[in-house]
C-alpha cells in the first residue's frame, strides 16, 4: 500500500496535464453528452461563426431620391427622409410652411442634440447626407429619441452594411417605456392619496 502511494504521487506531473488537454480538446470537438443531449461547447460554437451570423437585409429603394425612416419615442412621432449631399450636409427640422430649423436652433440641451447626431457618429456618415425631419407630439427629449430611431431606420435602409454598427449602438431598438397611466381614486400612476384613520 504503501509503495502505490509512492509511485502514484511520484508520477509527473507533465504526464497527467497533457492527458487532461487531450480529454478536454476531444470533448470540445465531439461537444459534451448531458443527459443523452449533445450540447456543443465554447470552442465548437467559436469555429462555425456562419451559422450565428446576423444575414444583412435587402437595400430599400429610393422614394423620390429620398431613403425614409420612422422613429417613435413617448409621444412623439418623427418622418425622417435623408439622401446623399451634394455640397455639406444639412440637417433640418420643418415646421408648418416653409420654415425651417437647424438642429442646433430647436433642441436647447446638448443631450438632446447628441442623441439626433449619434446614429450619424456611428456610421461615421456626419456631414455627408442631407436629412430632413418633421416632428411632432411629445417634448423635446421625446423628440430626441424618435429622430434617432428614425434616422437609424433610414441609414439601414440605405446602407445594409450600416446595420451592424447601428444595431450595435442600439439605435434600432424601439424605446418602448412610456408614462404609466393614472388610476382612478388614486392620486398618480402609484400614489395614493393621504389615508387618515379619524
Amino acid at each position: 500500500m504503501a509503495e502505490e502511494k509512492k509511485l502514484t504521487k511520484s508520477a509527473p506531473k507533465s504526464t497527467v496535464r497533457s492527458s487532461a488537454k487531450k480529454e478536454a480538446e476531444s470533448d470540445a470537438s465531439k461537444g459534451a453528452a448531458l443527459g443523452g443531449l449533445e450540447v456543443p461547447t465554447i470552442g465548437a460554437i467559436a469555429a462555425a461563426p456562419e451559422a450565428s451570423a446576423r444575414p444583412l437585409p435587402a437595400a430599400v429603394a429610393a422614394k423620390g431620391g429620398w431613403w425614409w425612416g420612422t422613429g417613435r419615442r413617448k409621444r412623439a412621432v418623427a418622418r425622417v427622409r435623408m439622401r446623399p449631399a451634394k455640397g455639406e450636409g444639412k440637417f433640418l427640422i420643418a415646421l408648418a410652411g416653409d420654415k425651417t430649423k437647424t438642429i442646433e436652433q430647436y433642441f436647447a440641451e446638448d443631450r438632446d442634440r447628441a442623441a439626433v447626431y449619434s446614429p450619424l457618429k456611428a456610421t461615421g456618415v456626419i456631414g455627408k447626407i442631407d436629412v430632413v425631419v418633421r416632428v411632432a407630439g411629445g417634448g423635446y427629449m421625446g423628440q430626441a429619441g424618435a429622430i434617432m430611431l428614425g434616422l437609424a431606420r433610414a441609414l439601414k435602409g440605405y446602407d445594409p452594411q450600416m446595420d451592424a454598427a447601428l444595431r450595435a449602438g442600439g439605435f434600432l431598438t424601439r424605446d418602448a417605456r412610456e408614462v404609466e397611466r393614472k388610476k382612478y381614486g388614486q392620486a398618480g400612476a402609484r400614489r395614493r392619496f393621504q389615508f387618515s384613520k379619524r
